[in-house]
């Protein structure tokens, strides 16, 4: 088992559905919509205090990982994985709130907390920042990635590989920043690197 979170996206390269490719930004809109409530409200605004502080504190102070915390974490993280890869064209599946076998999201073992650091949680944010720095780099540049992935998928249907490796890479670079930084399930600090 990885010491990282680990995503594993299963990609269609053939046969795409070329009539979509232009509209998913509007298609995952609701999507995008309803993991805005849970996952950007709970990790910026009010209610971060709800799930980031109840894990750092129970950690500094009991040792452990609330199972409740851990479960809702890796729901919001494998759903927001999964509207990214239809959003970005890496999927045709429309993203369900339930899950979906071609697309996981793996936290590593954390046993309850006993293998995570009881002080760290309280300065990862601070640690992660360079991650944060590169994370943005890499968006930018899926983003372009994408603007000719939809060209070349509405004209032929085919997805490009080499536009899957940086697409997938950065999903996966930023699932590793938010299993280290956010969800707290890892104390090993992320390589830069997108594979």
């Amino acid at each position: 088992m990885s010491k990282y979170v680990e995503t594993h996206i299963e990609i269609a390269f053939e046969n795409r559905n070329r009539q979509t490719v232009l509209f998913r930004w509007i298609l995952a809109a609701p999507a995008v919509v309803f993991v805005a409530l849970f996952a950007q409200m709970s990790h910026w605004g009010i209610s971060s205090v709800l799930i980031v502080a109840p894990v750092a504190l129970t950690l500094l102070v009991r040792g452990v990982y609330p199972s409740y915390a851990l479960s809702f974490n890796h729901a919001i993280l494998e759903l927001s994985t999964r509207i990214g890869a239809y959003a970005l064209l890496l999927t045709d599946d429309y993203p369900s709130i339930e899950r979906n076998p071609k697309i996981a999201v793996i936290f590593p073992d954390v046993e309850g907390g006993k293998k995570l650091s009881r002080v760290l949680p309280l300065v990862k944010w601070l640690f992660a920042i360079p991650l944060y720095i590169v994370g943005a780099i890499y968006l930018l540049l899926s983003a372009v990635v994408t603007i000719f992935a939809w060209i070349s998928t509405a004209a032929s249907g085919t997805y490009p590989d080499w536009a899957a490796n940086i697409v997938i890479g950065t999903i996966q670079y930023w699932n590793r920043v938010y299993g280290y930084s956010v969800a707290l399930v890892s104390d090993d600090y992320p390589p830069f690197t997108l594979k």
